[in-house]
């Protein structure tokens, strides 16, 4: 590879094999393969990586690097990595493979009629950053490993009636443990996401302590940036600490501020709804009203 911002996007899994130099996959929708396996590339320019399918990789021994948005992550011994379709990730000069470890690749049409089809959605951890990957416990790691090994059993053997059933069913397994794994990272790392609420509701106040006008009101996506997290695994982490995703928690600070302007100053409403970000006025009135039951004028007048 020597073409500056290369991008490989791979549609199939066999187009993913052949690039990689491995064999040809034994199922078109879906394929296992060790770590151990891969063969050495030599690679002299970064490459963007876009991929078609899912992608679900556990590392035991790793000496890789890959950026996921503006973050680097060395990947350590036991990560597990999830990868939705279409996520972009970029692999740096002189990447090497894990030197053990599995990647399972499954196309979304693999599993489209089955339960697991609507309930792959839910798993917020497809949407996280590299460097918000799942370091398991060595315990963790076993467990894991004997679901991907059952899951290659099946691969290797000729296929039958029940094959496709018994493969979807270990991924549901292999998925369910990486979301109770998760959620056990995030109770571990509770004082962690307690600074992280901290820096959140910082830049909140700093947010509405200067001027907003034409700023408009902020996102999820903007103030995850600046924390330098996904906005999904944001939100997790703060739901795990508050109960409340980051959104619900956005709007809190933005009726807050508000209230705080309509008892407190002698703004008008649409005064207070540009200095809070709103484009239109009627907009804020609607938002008050929806989040008090009562509208920000009637909420002014209970003070007086």
């Amino acid at each position: 590879m020597s073409n500056d911002n290369l991008t490989m996007h791979f549609k199939s899994i066999a187009q993913l094999h052949q690039k990689a130099g491995l064999a040809k996959p034994k199922h078109p929708l879906f394929s296992i393969t060790r770590f151990e396996d891969f063969p050495a590339i030599e690679n002299e320019d970064r490459v963007k990586i876009i991929c078609d399918f899912y992608q679900i990789t556990l590392k035991t021994e790793a000496a890789c690097k890959i950026q996921y948005g503006q973050t680097m992550f060395d990947f350590d011994d036991g990560v597990i990595s999830c990868f939705a379709p279409r996520q972009v990730s970029i692999i740096d000069k002189d990447f090497v493979f894990a030197k053990k470890g599995w990647q399972l690749s499954i196309h979304p049409d693999f599993f489209r009629t089955y339960p697991l089809g609507q309930k792959i959605h839910d798993y917020s951890f497809f949407e996280y950053s590299v460097n918000e990957a799942l370091i398991v416990s060595e315990d963790e790691e076993k467990s894991l490993e004997t679901i991907f090994r059952q899951i290659e059993k099946e691969y290797l053997l000729p296929i039958d009636s029940f094959s496709q059933d018994l493969v979807v069913s270990n991924i549901d397994l292999l998925l369910t443990y990486c979301n109770r794994y998760y959620n056990r990272q995030f109770v571990l790392r509770k004082p962690k996401n307690d600074s992280l609420l901290a820096r959140f509701e910082k830049l909140l106040n700093d947010y509405y302590e200067n001027e907003v006008t034409d700023k408009g009101l902020p996102t999820v996506t903007s103030i995850a940036a600046k924390l330098n997290l996904s906005p999904k695994y944001l939100g997790d982490c703060l739901k795990s600490i508050t109960g409340q995703n980051t959104f619900q928690l956005i709007h809190e600070k933005l009726i807050e501020k508000a209230k705080e302007r309509l008892s407190t100053s002698q703004l008008s409403v649409s005064e207070i709804a540009y200095d809070l970000g709103f484009e239109h006025p009627q907009s804020f009135s609607k938002f008050f009203k929806t989040k008090t039951q009562v509208t920000p004028l009637d909420f002014r007048r209970s003070f007086n």
